[in-house]
């Protein structure tokens, strides 16, 4: 024996010292080149893009049927009532306000005394909008004010 012992490869015969040589070495060349399997390269991520979606014009609201609109039934406020917008214009003058909304339609008259506002609404579908009811007020405070006595101030 020699002075380690019985190491591999210290003492024995050659034959012996060499084949674990080549044992170790065909053990490390085995693990060095052995192949990889190839693999294909992931598939791309498809990453979505958050857009926003395209402006969208909103919907009309459907028609709506044609409802008859009640008239104002008062004697004192007949030179205006079932009147057209012209008709109105040649009493009162230019109207301060002229506003329209669908088939609805306002007119706005002011003086010293008050201001007056007739509503015209067409009294059946296709129809000239004609007063249907009046409203007086006065302009500083905006209380309301005798109608007839309004439209009698007001007309030229």
């Amino acid at each position: 024996m020699g002075r380690f012992g019985t190491f591999p490869f210290g003492a024995g015969p050659a034959w012996a010292r060499s084949g674990v040589v080549l044992l170790l070495l065909s053990l490390a060349a085995a693990c060095a080149t052995v192949p990889q399997p190839t693999r294909a390269p992931p598939p791309p991520r498809h990453t979505r893009t958050h857009t926003a979606p395209p402006p969208t014009v909103p919907k009309r609201p459907p028609p709506q049927p044609f409802r008859v609109p009640q008239v104002e039934q008062d004697a004192s406020l007949s030179s205006v009532i079932e009147k057209d917008a012209a008709t109105l214009t040649r009493e009162f003058g230019s109207p301060r306000l002229d506003v329209h909304e669908g088939d609805m339609r306002k007119l706005q008259f002011a003086g010293p005394a008050c201001v007056l506002d007739v509503y015209l609404y067409p009294l059946h579908p296709g129809a000239t909008p004609v007063a249907t009811y009046v409203d007086a007020r006065r302009e500083s405070d905006g209380r309301d004010v005798d109608r007839a006595a309004c439209i009698t101030a007001l007309m030229k």
